[in-house]
């Protein structure tokens, strides 16, 4: 049996989307080298991914849960995504609480979770009240600041808007799309184990954890002044070193394709959007109107029109450490691991968001000036083109990728970050000497 000196195992969850995942096994891996004993919980619907990470995990529910969020059109509604995301999960309330629960009494344990995942950790505590809980945060707008409030939904938010208008609009949003979803399952799971009823889901998410930390740098968003005070610096995550190069090299085909002519334009709604349909004719259309080559990724081949003239190419997936440097551009949704990959690789950006934190990334990549952006309800062909021309043709653009390029390929790093999330797991590597242990701190700029 585990003592209390024993290693603690670090459980590492999240759900959602493949761009939701895979930082999170990042993280874990970068954990497990350190010779840390890690846990991954993810859906079911991404065990293929969980298998070939190399980790022990631990999967829930079945494929078809996280599936039928997926196909449901409403998921990228600004107003009803995230019921659809929450719905998803109620079912699994209580998975982080009975996996706690199933562990020796004595055998200690810290968990590392996404945001949404917080108030399940928080039910968690009923079997363990000592569970130290971080939460990692992919992008700013979950931290829900008011005073860096770039946008919400796909209403911007200007500068000189006063912080009581921006307060206002804030309760609205919450009292109209993000508590009536959520909290009578939440608080439905809650009592199960004699807890509280939470009275605002998403103060409950900021103020469940014990710690937090940021997977963002500092340049990408600065801290502000009503962040949550345990909030620790971080840096985006950054792709492992793989042993087997093969297993991530371009396929024969594309490189074939990307030797046969100019750097073409790549366009991806993202892995978990299954409605784009329209979204690739309208690329399509823009790429001839260009008079550019393009390559469409996404693995719903069904989405792609069938037939593709020879200088556009459609692929599943592809490894973006490896494409992302012989792109023209780049048109995708805003998810923050695609723009972080995009940013190292010093690429213009389209940005067409459509949901979530999506919105808010794409103004901070439009301020940066690197990007352009075209709202996914309001996209036509033309505007693509326009989009696309205007950031081809711009010096302005070519410089600011350079700069960005070079910010985010600096920094800590992957080590770094790792180093900081044993610090909010309060946490030392097996190998370290006690001394050498890394102290939390504060996100400064």
């Amino acid at each position: 049996m585990p003592s209390q000196t024993a290693r603690p195992l670090i459980i590492v969850a999240s759900t959602g989307t493949g761009g939701d995942i895979r930082p999170f096994v990042q993280l874990a891996q970068g954990l497990r080298d350190q010779g840390h004993r890690v846990r991954m919980v993810a859906p079911a619907l991404h065990e293929p991914a969980m298998r070939a990470s190399g980790l022990d995990y631990r999967v829930f529910g079945q494929p078809a849960d996280l599936q039928a969020a997926l196909d449901n059109p409403d998921l990228w509604d600004e107003r009803k995504g995230f019921g659809v995301v929450w719905q998803a999960g109620v079912p699994h309330m209580q998975v982080l609480h009975d996996m706690v629960a199933a562990l020796p009494a004595d055998e200690p344990c810290v968990l590392l979770c996404h945001p949404i995942m917080a108030p399940q950790a928080a039910i968690a505590r009923a079997a363990r009240p000592d569970l130290r809980v971080v939460s990692a945060y992919l992008a700013p707008s979950n931290l829900c600041s008011l005073r860096d409030m770039l946008a919400l939904g796909s209403m911007a938010i200007p500068s000189w808007m006063p912080l009581s208008w921006r307060r206002l609009l804030w309760r609205m949003a919450n009292r109209l799309s993000i508590d009536p979803p959520t909290l009578p399952s939440l608080n439905a799971g809650r009592a199960l184990r004699h807890l509280p009823p939470v009275v605002g889901f998403i103060d409950h998410l900021v103020q469940a954890p014990d710690a937090a930390i940021c997977l963002f740098p500092s340049w990408f968003a600065s801290r502000q002044d009503d962040w949550p005070p345990h909030v620790l610096r971080g840096d985006f995550p950054r792709p492992r070193e793989h042993a087997n190069v093969a297993a991530t090299a371009l396929s024969p085909a594309l490189e074939q394709f990307l030797a046969a002519g100019p750097a073409p334009i790549a366009f991806t709604p993202g892995t978990g959007h299954q409605h784009a349909t329209g979204y690739f004719a309208m690329a399509l259309e823009a790429l001839r109107k260009l008079g550019r080559r393009g390559l469409f990724i996404t693995p719903h081949r069904a989405q792609v029109p069938a037939a593709l003239p020879s200088d556009v190419m459609w692929v599943a997936e592809a490894p973006f450490e490896l494409l992302l440097p012989r792109l023209a551009a780049l048109a995708h949704h805003g998810g923050i691991g695609t723009m972080a990959e995009t940013f190292r690789a010093g690429v213009p950006q389209l940005v067409v968001p459509s949901g979530f934190d999506q919105f808010d990334n794409a103004a901070r990549a439009q301020r940066l000036g690197v990007a352009r952006v075209v709202l996914f309800k309001r996209l036509s062909a033309r505007r693509l083109q326009r989009g696309l021309a205007d950031l081809l043709a711009s010096p302005g653009v070519a410089r600011a990728c350079a700069d960005v390029a070079r910010q985010a390929r600096g920094g800590p790093g992957q080590p770094g970050l790792i180093a900081q999330v044993e610090a909010a797991l309060g946490v030392t590597a097996p190998h370290a000497a006690p001394s050498s242990r890394t102290e939390p701190q504060p996100l400064l700029d």
